[in-house]
């Protein structure tokens, strides 16, 4: 069963959900825009029979806190802190990541952090290599550039619940297949007033995730920890050659993908488990040996 938690590090107020034996081997579930751990419902219950399962929402997404922007700098660095915190404020010492979207650059902080930490890496669309960005990125890309009030308002159509829901459904091969659910939330929660600012401040940021492509790739290199990179590979977004350069680095990892796009899980969820299921079953068993 899904409990549905809160806990506080630093001042922020972390929402999460939590499933599994706390003494099973540790998976963390980081999201990414627009949604929250909402978008891990079907998969953790799939997965908790086996795992202790973890699925926060970022500060500002979810069910988390949303702090003033006046008193907290959203970047990717201070999103990275605060989950950094909470992970340590409920005790987890060593876990998975399983990181999609923006809960990659989070993820991959963690890493570098505590290398020690991490026992394995899912990575479902969440990008680390600059050939898996798309020409979608383009506008964004303008942003960081020309950081003006222009290029900044121009981005407000990523915001739009028409957008939130083509990133649901582009891709897939028959959007009834697509829950509204999702989409659906997502942009009721991009619709608080405020919440338009945090995301825009974002997608400035994100050109710093670019600039540590290099030292995650290093981290692939020379930690070697378990790669399964399972991507959705019709993502508007996300190219499969993003998941395909996790081998140059680490030559042991694994490559799944499935004929969907960005939010996989919405419908291919089963399969993706299972993949998860038997890699960690293969994999940390040899890191506990």
């Amino acid at each position: 069963m899904t409990r549905y938690r809160t806990a506080e590090f630093d001042g922020h107020k972390i929402f999460y959900r939590e499933a599994g034996d706390s003494a099973a081997p540790a998976v963390l579930l980081l999201h990414g825009f627009p949604t929250s751990s909402h978008m891990f419902r079907e998969l953790i219950p799939l997965l908790s029979d086996r795992y202790h399962v973890i699925a926060p929402d970022l500060p500002g997404f979810g069910h988390s806190e949303a702090p003033a922007r006046e008193t907290f700098n959203y970047t990717f660095d201070n999103l990275a802190t605060v989950i950094d915190g909470f992970v340590q404020t409920i005790g987890l010492s060593r876990y998975a990541i399983y990181v999609f979207d923006y809960g990659a650059p989070v993820g991959f902080r963690l890493a570098l952090a505590h290398p020690e930490r991490i026992t394995a890496i899912i990575s479902q669309n969440g990008n680390a290599y600059v050939e898996g960005l798309s020409d979608g990125w383009n506008p964004i890309r303008k942003y960081w550039s020309e950081p003006n009030e222009a290029n900044r308002a121009a981005l407000r159509a990523f915001l739009t619940p028409e957008t939130t829901r083509w990133q649901y459904v582009h891709g897939v091969a028959d959007p009834e297949n697509v829950s509204p659910d999702g989409y659906t939330l997502d942009s009721a929660l991009l619709a608080r007033p405020g919440d338009d600012e945090i995301q825009l401040d974002l997608f400035r940021d994100y050109a710093s995730n670019i600039a540590l492509y290099p030292k995650f790739q290093a981290y692939f290199r020379d930690k070697r920890p378990p790669i399964l990179a399972a991507w959705g590979k019709n993502d508007p977004f996300f190219l499969p050659p993003g998941a395909e350069a996790f081998k140059r680095d680490n030559p042991a990892a694994e490559v799944r993908l499935f004929d969907t796009g960005h939010f996989a899980l919405e419908t291919h969820c089963t399969e993706i488990a299972n993949a998860i299921r038997d890699f960690l079953g293969r994999t940390l068993a040899k890191t506990a040996a």
